[in-house]
């Protein structure tokens, strides 16, 4: 068999599983969004943190429990960093510096977990475990949660509650992230993959950092990585270690984890809102632009450009010769289309296009299918921008699910298209004006530029995955970065909190002969165009300078 057979069978595969798996995973997250009883262990938590599982909140009391659950997970997070040398299981390490734990304190608590440090000789085991392996499962269950609210948004009427964000939180850890990563993490100690306390040998490791030390609980981290679609490792090497990625069945299945709440989330969406053909349309949207941004993935990295590659079949710098050319390009648009970063190849080390592609799938917004939650609500935020421009083109007040779109409501979805768009790009003029951050570039020309603009890119989106051609564990990088994550993360969460809130207080509105049915093959054709218009409209121009320009030169 080919190589390029068996990259085609296991893209198929990968589509197969995921569309078996739709509509049971869809309809369980429905169930878990919209119980009436809680569980005796759900019941314990709710004494303990001393909520009223039955109270519901107003959008901006929702709000304030996401942002203030968010800064004591921050505070607590960057305190344990820098107390690290004086708790058990340090492995001798020293105490995180300042600008570093800020930096990672951040990355973990916005579920971006971009490592600028080599985890395996930085960080402790109890760090890793009570502090980094909790935000993965807490910081994914925010986005799930904040998911969940906007569309109680679209669902209900006359109302001024999206439910309890306490409630959502606990039960999504309890009832979605920690069953699935328990048996995840059991398939994965049974493939290879180390869970326990051993240290010893210390091997040369690829991305991330430098040197890991063999042992640690790398299966359960692993698992909750990708369900959470959170980058990082616990190795420096990431998915291309044989400790964390051990055979190609692995590779595959942890893509399949990284895609498989992400997909199903719209089948939610469809139950809640009493109609699965809105799921339907949501799912093809997301899937239309996967599918085009896999294929796109494949065909740079597997003609490869230049004398080498073209030799050599494919690009096969920086690529784990266990998986190939085609693989790790399957992975590194996966790993790029949703909030994961997770890499199990060097992406700085792609051909151009191939590079500029993973950068364009971040550019998307996290959509397609995005991460855990967040890819649902800013495809739906899209949806909404996509419904009101239907509106201006016929002249009629645009609807969407029963729901007038007006200013207030286009006011909110625009703030959150204009946010990450804003982050990024600011982010890397300052970076390339300030000569400092300029020495942190490793390359020159348009492949440098494109090491800083993917770093903006990846924190800005949430994203965490790097170029990695670029030193970033220096004060300006850990500070800048930090901000971009942290605004990234939590104004757009904000933004769509108000729209959920808006949308909840309106009164039904009934279907007529003009409304637009979103959920034809036309809405969804209309919502495909109107995010690639509106990525190319702002991003074109930096691409240009960075890999398009690399790649036509």
């Amino acid at each position: 068999m080919s190589s390029t057979t068996a990259g085609v069978i296991f893209i198929l595969t990968l589509v197969v599983a995921l569309a078996a798996a739709y509509r049971p995973v869809g309809d369980y997250l429905y169930a878990v969004f919209t119980p009436t009883r809680h569980s005796r262990v759900e019941r314990g938590v709710y004494r303990v943190i001393g909520v009223d599982p039955e109270g519901e909140q107003p959008w901006a009391v929702y709000a304030r429990s996401v942002l203030a659950f968010s800064v004591v997970s921050l505070v607590f997070l960057y305190a344990f960093m820098r107390l690290q040398s004086h708790l058990m299981l340090s492995l001798g390490f020293d105490d995180v510096s300042p600008a570093l734990a800020w930096n990672t304190a951040v990355s973990f608590v916005t579920n971006t977990n971009w490592q600028a440090y080599s985890g395996e000789s930085t960080m402790g085991h109890l760090v890793q475990m009570a502090g980094l392996a909790v935000q993965n499962f807490t910081s994914a269950a925010v986005g799930i949660a904040v998911a969940a609210a906007l569309v109680r948004g679209f669902a209900r009427h006359r109302s001024e509650h999206l439910g309890n964000f306490w409630v959502d939180l606990v039960r999504i850890v309890l009832r979605v992230l920690l069953p699935l990563a328990v048996i995840g993490a059991v398939v994965f100690v049974a493939a290879g993959m180390v869970q326990n306390f051993s240290s010893g040998t210390e091997i040369q490791t690829l991305t991330g950092g430098a040197q890991a030390i063999t042992g640690g609980p790398v299966a359960s981290q692993e698992v909750i990585k990708e369900l959470g679609t959170n980058g990082g490792g616990f190795y420096n090497a990431n998915s291309s270690h044989p400790f964390e990625n051990p055979a190609t069945w692995t590779n595959w299945l942890e893509i399949f984890l990284i895609l498989l709440i992400p997909i199903s989330m719209p089948r939610a969406f469809g139950r809640m809102v009493g109609s699965n053909r809105q799921g339907y349309a949501i799912v093809a949207a997301m899937g239309i632009l996967a599918l085009t941004s896999i294929a796109l993935m494949n065909l740079s990295q597997g003609i490869g450009s230049g004398t080498v590659p073209t030799a050599a079949g494919g690009a096969l710098e920086g690529t784990e010769t266990r998986f190939g050319v085609l693989q790790s390009a399957t992975f590194g648009a996966a790993t790029t289309l949703t909030s994961t970063g997770a890499v199990n190849s060097f992406h700085d080390s792609y051909t151009s296009f191939g590079g500029g592609i993973a950068m364009l799938n971040m550019m998307l917004g996290e959509i397609a299918p995005g991460g855990v939650g967040s890819g649902l609500y800013g495809m739906l935020v899209i949806a909404v921008i996509t419904v009101f421009v239907a509106g201006l083109m016929v002249g009629r007040t645009p609807e969407y699910l029963g729901k007038k779109i007006s200013s207030r409501e286009i006011k909110f979805a625009s703030l959150y298209l204009l946010t990450t768009p804003a982050i990024v790009l600011i982010g890397t003029a300052v970076a390339m004006a300030d000569p400092t951050a300029r020495t942190s570039m490793l390359n020159a020309g348009g492949h440098g530029f494109s090491e800083v603009l993917y770093a903006f890119t990846s924190a800005g989106n949430n994203n965490g995955s790097a170029f990695a051609g670029i030193s970033v564990n220096t004060g300006f990088y850990n500070t800048a970065l930090g901000i971009a994550m942290l605004l990234g993360r939590f104004l757009p969460i904000i933004f769509v909190l108000g729209l959920a809130g808006s949308l909840a207080r309106q009164k039904p509105t009934p279907e007529s002969a003009g409304t637009l049915k979103t959920y034809q093959p036309l809405f969804v054709g209309m919502l495909v165009g109107v995010i690639v218009i509106v990525v190319a409209l702002t991003y074109l121009p930096a691409l240009a300078l960075g890999p398009l320009a690399e790649g036509l030169s």
